[in-house]
């Protein structure tokens, strides 16, 4: 599913309008009416509405959907906020419209007023500013935004919550409608989906406006969403006259004194997404645990609290590290040697990832298309500071194109950035995977599925997106609270079952 931006979406609805042969104010009705099916399906009939219009087409949604609503049989009147003389030509049609099937349905809220007293039962439906606002709220307009959060109404805004843009982050002060709901038309916006805004938008729902597909398919962007749909095209099938060797031989290698439990765990998620043979390498202090907790797994050690030196056979044809393996300087050292080596791409997790931060220069010595995986701190380290995950996400891609490298940025919406360019942001996963040892998980997981002959993007989009469905599987039987790293590993099984039923 592709992400555009504010300019390409504005481009897609002139293209619909002239290939479909209809005016703007024909599609502007159908994304009401397509808003208002999904109200009429979630609200009772006894349910009351509020609806805030801006002077703009979000404002023309807005008293359209007051007209669709009213003529549902549902109670609704519209609030028009602003200067009349300043609307679009589509707003002034749909507010004629109201008027004429019935006057009492709106009023006028002047500059520099407010509105007050409305009860905590009644929807509040923002349609104040869409994707065409192109800075931050000024003047009154912010007062008005505050004081309309400060009630405890639900809130379902149109398009996007008025005052957020589509494709950057604001300052963090700027006002913003605090929805519950945001019924967004054809596409997510990219605003949704990093921390500073999207929690601004609530639950998010899409709508299909039928704006013009062919545009859509042969539009570029450098941004899209990881459904299940686009996993699911990438699964291999498991063939029935194969073996052990047939699915790759894995090498994971991490673990020191304290931190066994971290190796472990990607050991255990290696062999559940189907990789045919798996090796460890561990210090010496791990070798018991190591056997004991994951017996599939071949064991060799090096050093003894800590690895010393980083070797690996011929036929292993992917390797992880990093998971619990610390930053001792001979472990530094052994990583170093063993990126001067090393041709083929390798997954880099955890204090693998600290080692290179360490000693930047080692950025020039990963393996090209390897896998990259560190949380928001981690790639600080490697990458410096951002002044906010959107840039950090830029930030991602451009390391990605100039070290020809895949980078696996953490997060709600967890980033696959590749050296193409491209940008996907993860749709599967929940809060539950915010507990220790998940990431480690991660890298198993990715590390599992590179020895089975995936492409390195598409090993990494494939286990980000299995990661998160094995979480929202867990959730069978653990809450977000409960879930712990193991609930993750024990429901990959049904996540691959969710990905076969499609």
């Amino acid at each position: 599913m592709k992400l555009f931006s504010a300019l390409q979406i504005k481009a897609c609805d002139a293209y619909t309008i002239t290939a479909s042969g209809i005016s703007s104010l024909e599609l502007m009705e159908r994304a009401a009416t397509e808003c208002v099916s999904w109200i009429t399906q979630n609200f009772q009939p006894s349910q009351l509405f509020v609806t805030l219009c801006g002077t703009g087409n979000n404002g023309g949604d807005g008293l359209a959907i007051t007209r669709l609503l009213h003529e549902a049989g549902y109670g609704v009147k519209a609030f028009q906020i602003g200067d009349i003389d300043r609307m679009t030509q589509d707003c002034k049609a749909n507010l004629t419209r109201l008027q004429q099937l019935d006057s009492s349905l709106i009023q006028t809220v002047p500059e520099q007023s407010f509105i007050s007293d409305i009860p905590p039962h009644i929807i509040i439906i923002d349609a104040l500013f869409g994707t065409g606002l192109n800075r931050p709220l000024e003047g009154w307009l912010v007062s008005f935004v505050e004081h309309v959060n400060e009630f405890p109404n639900l809130k379902i805004a149109i398009d996007i919550p008025s005052g957020m843009p589509a494709d950057t982050v604001p300052e963090p002060k700027a006002a913003i409608i605090h929805a519950d709901f945001t019924l967004s038309f054809q596409f997510y916006k990219r605003s949704f989906l990093h921390k500073e805004t999207g929690v601004f938008a609530g639950e998010i729902k899409v709508l299909d406006i039928g704006l013009n597909s062919h545009f859509i398919e042969a539009t570029h962007t450098h941004y899209e969403m990881l459904t299940t749909e686009m996993a699911q095209q990438l699964v291999k099938p498991r063939l029935s006259f194969s073996h052990k060797g047939t699915y790759g031989h894995a090498l994971m290698v991490g673990g020191s004194k304290g931190m066994m439990g971290a190796i472990c765990l990607s050991a255990l998620a290696a062999m559940r997404v189907g990789c045919g043979k798996l090796s460890l390498l561990v210090p010496q202090i791990g070798y018991d645990i190591s056997q004991i907790l994951v017996p599939e797994a071949l064991c060799q050690t090096n050093g003894q609290d800590h690895i010393e030196s980083i070797t690996s056979q011929n036929t292993i044809l992917a390797i992880g590290i990093g998971p619990g393996i610390g930053k001792a300087p001979q472990t530094a050292l052994a990583l170093e040697r063993f990126l001067d080596q090393q041709v083929l791409p390798v997954v880099l997790d955890a204090d693998a990832l600290n080692i290179i931060a360490n000693k930047p220069e080692l950025l020039a010595k990963i393996p090209p298309n390897s896998i990259l995986t560190p949380h928001p701190a981690e790639f600080e380290r490697l990458f410096g500071t951002s002044t906010n995950s959107m840039l950090q996400a830029e930030q991602a891609r451009a390391q990605s194109m100039l070290h020809n490298i895949n980078i696996v940025l953490k997060g709600h919406y967890t980033i696959i950035t590749s050296p193409d360019g491209l940008c996907r942001y993860n749709l599967s996963g929940n809060a539950g995977l915010a507990t220790a040892g998940s990431g480690d998980v991660l890298t198993g997981m990715i590390t599992g599925l590179l020895a089975q002959g995936y492409l390195p993007t598409h090993a990494a989009m494939l286990g980000v997106h299995l990661h998160g469905l094995a979480a929202d599987k867990a959730l069978d039987t653990e809450s977000m609270e409960s879930m712990i790293a193991r609930d993750v590993i024990k429901h990959i099984g049904k996540a691959f079952g969710e990905l076969h039923l499609r």
